[in-house]
């Protein structure tokens, strides 16, 4: 954690990947257009509480790169006034504005990353969605600029052979016990803050996978993928990932197959979508070749 000294006090330099959102929104401006607007979320981590957030809005004639591109390096100084050092990914999912931010990031230099695993963005949405905008004057309660991406209609490819594992099985683990995740000997993964009103003793569901020998290779593979959650289609356990991808991980059986999807479900209901994906060389160590916390977020309004 870096530190800088100040004129009469230490800075602490905080750091995070940003999660950004460029699009219209439910509010009918006084011109009779649709709102633009640029929302921007840190990704959460464990070091610092409260995450960097940063709106502005577009008038619709400007919704360009080079409006975006100024916004972004507003965006940039006052996240350094605010102590947050520069970032070095910002991801993304709005598939019909990628031209645009991918142009943006380009000409600010920082990696952009196409990607819907933006947990932090998509609750700084949902928020402004149901406390901010509704009382907003010019605000429209329907489908006038849809919150998150299209449902996803891809066919689900089969996890190449190469990253199956030599087996799997679906597992719980508590809140109480992720809560400790942050201190686990992890080599290829992402975990986050648990949020602190789930009570410890919830359960929440999840893969392992296992391979005595290719356990890193395996774990490095899925770090590229960007895992955003699991699910249930009929008897087939499904991982959605990067911008709009659908991977089969397995067929279950029918009763497994109704189980799973009920655990998926309290989940969602009772500790915020929590999932998980862990592997390992085996089941009786207690370390991990890759872990990943998931969150089953509903991506269409």
């Amino acid at each position: 954690m870096n530190i800088s000294k100040g004129k009469n006090s230490y800075l602490e330099i905080k750091s995070s990947d940003w999660e950004l959102d460029f699009y219209s929104r439910p509010i009918i401006e006084n011109d009779g257009k649709k709102r633009w607007e640029l929302i921007i979320a840190s990704t959460k981590n464990f070091n610092f509480k409260d995450p960097f957030y940063w709106s502005k809005i577009c008038p619709a004639s400007e919704v360009n790169s080079i409006w975006l591109t100024n916004a972004l390096k507003e965006a940039l100084k006052d996240a350094e006034k605010q102590g947050w050092s520069r970032p070095e990914k910002i991801r993304f999912w709005r598939s019909s504005m990628k031209s645009i931010i991918k142009k943006s990031l380009e000409n600010i230099e920082i990696e952009g990353l196409i990607s819907r695993r933006t947990y932090s963005l998509f609750e700084r949405i949902e928020f402004l969605e149901k406390s901010v905008y509704p009382n907003e004057k010019g605000y429209v309660n329907g489908v006038l600029a849809p919150t998150f991406t299209s449902q996803i209609v891809n066919d689900p490819k089969p996890l190449p052979e190469a990253v199956r594992g030599e087996s799997l099985t679906i597992a719980e683990i508590s809140i109480g016990e992720l809560r400790t995740a942050k201190n686990w000997p992890i080599q290829f993964g992402d975990i986050f803050p648990i949020e602190e009103s789930i009570q410890d003793n919830y359960q929440v569901p999840g893969l392992r996978l296992f391979s005595e020998n290719r356990a890193i290779a395996l774990a490095a593979w899925f770090s590229s993928l960007e895992p955003i959650k699991l699910e249930i289609d009929k008897n087939r356990l499904l991982l959605e990932a990067l911008e709009d991808d659908k991977w089969l991980v397995t067929d279950l059986a029918g009763k497994d197959a109704e189980l799973l999807n009920k655990k998926f479900k309290e989940s969602k209901n009772k500790s915020f979508g929590y999932q998980f994906i862990a592997i390992q060389s085996n089941p009786y160590i207690e370390e991990f070749a890759g872990f990943w916390m998931l969150k089953d977020i509903d991506l269409n309004t």
